[in-house]
């Protein structure tokens, strides 16, 4: 995050029943929705290395209606580890903060529900993978944030460049004006290798997947209902299409009946997934307010696109901004934006991506800087390296080092940032 870090407020009245809501949230229907709780002091610790024992035991528990990550993190750490939690009585269970005789119970239960094993099945014919925190494949971003998925589901893959993601949101109920910018956008990041992550709702959210898939870019759609419960049923079509190249993903259970909560509870993991968040078209209490809340405490870039201002969904767009939320008018802005990466990305042989800028470099450009180390070394091993002239060399530095992604210590050295 910048000097100016953003962690957009909502309005003291607001109020999530009064947010703009996907239509599957006003069903209100009732179902798994955990409750979690700021209060638990223990860190959340990534599951690796345990036995298939444990690791279902964990899995076990994450079905359980009630728990949280930071409530299994409590567990666990009570008891030492998932096995022993399922293992305990319910007077040993009441012993540790929040649980009660109804979560007690549910938790004895689990041990002996065919929950587990109905979802495995369920899973395994429908070609979907179960993934925790600590699996080599879960994405670090996301488990880097306070509150990380116990359990991803995924109907297609994860790839390493999907660590270099953008967040799209916006209203269903979109504009010519709002569907025009995600378009836009949506292309232009998609055509620079970001992948494009969103919600897979109605509006804003289904345009910016179309639109990336139509420039053979890859997006990842983050669902509140299961991964094989297509909502909105019109996006069927749509989710199948992401699945062959991208990712729909949820960490709700195929089994599992719709409930309005999972909904502002899915918009952390968008935000979470993503360097930062754009919010393309927005009314001042959209749902879209939520991920951009998220993106700012998680310490995510809040991005926003400006829009007419008699128009009631550039509301939103606009109170971002003034907040503190970086005003955007194309995708070159954002990758201009972002800052180096934490990690380098592989993004295709012999080329690591260090900084999001570095998509934007022509060949000549790409070529000098993977020359470059990240420790200072001569000119001269540049253009041995590149096997370009000395001038393009020159010059091409000169650039690079404009874009912040490389550094003179001394006149004739230089480093990658």
């Amino acid at each position: 995050m910048p000097d100016n870090e953003f962690t957009p407020p909502l309005p003291l009245d607001f109020d999530l029943s009064e947010i703009e809501q996907d239509d599957h949230e006003l069903e209100g229907a009732d179902g798994p929705c955990f409750e979690d709780h700021d209060e638990f002091e223990v860190p959340i610790v990534p599951l690796r290395s345990v036995s298939q024992e444990d690791r279902d035991a964990y899995i076990r528990l994450s079905l359980v209606n009630g728990i949280g990550p930071r409530m299994l993190a409590a567990l666990v750490d009570y008891f030492g580890s998932a096995t022993d939690v399922l293992k305990a009585s319910q007077s040993q269970l009441s012993k540790v903060k929040r649980i009660g005789p109804k979560l007690s119970t549910l938790i004895r239960d689990a041990s002996r529900s065919d929950l587990h094993e109905r979802v495995y099945e369920h899973c395994l014919a429908h070609s979907v993978q179960i993934i925790v925190p600590g699996d080599h494949d879960f994405p670090r971003l996301l488990s880097e944030i306070a509150d990380p998925p116990l359990l991803l589901f995924v109907r297609g893959s994860f790839e390493k460049r999907d660590a270099i993601s953008i967040g799209m949101v916006g209203t269903r109920h979109c504009t010519h004006y709002g569907r025009t910018m995600a378009e836009r956008f949506a292309k232009g990041l998609a055509m620079r290798g970001i992948t494009v992550i969103s919600g897979l709702a109605r509006g804003i959210d289904g345009v910016c997947h179309e639109s990336t898939l139509s420039v053979g870019g890859r997006t990842i759609a983050v669902l509140g209902s299961s991964v094989t419960d297509i909502y909105p049923p019109e996006h069927e079509e749509l989710a199948d299409r992401i699945a062959q190249t991208g990712a729909l993903i949820s960490e709700t259970h195929p089994f599992a009946k719709p409930k309005a909560g999972v909904f502002p509870q899915r918009n952390r993991i968008i935000s979470g997934l993503s360097l930062g968040v754009l919010v393309v078209e927005a009314a001042d209490r959209s749902g879209s307010l939520i991920t951009a809340r998220h993106a700012g405490e998680q310490g995510r870039e809040v991005f926003a696109i400006p829009g007419p201002v008699t128009s009631r969904m550039s509301k939103g767009c606009h109170q971002l901004i003034r907040d503190g939320a970086t005003l955007v008018c194309d995708a070159e802005e954002i990758l201009e934006h972002l800052g180096p990466l934490v990690e380098g990305v592989d993004v295709c042989e012999g080329v690591q991506i260090k900084h999001p800028a570095e998509l934007q470099l022509n060949e000549m450009e790409q070529r000098v800087l993977q020359s470059i180390a990240s420790e200072p070394m001569d000119i001269d091993a540049v253009v041995q390296s590149s096997g370009l002239p000395i001038p393009r060399v020159l010059s091409t530095i000169s650039v690079l080092e404009m874009r912040g992604l490389i550094k003179r210590p001394s006149g004739r050295s230089v480093c990658r940032i």
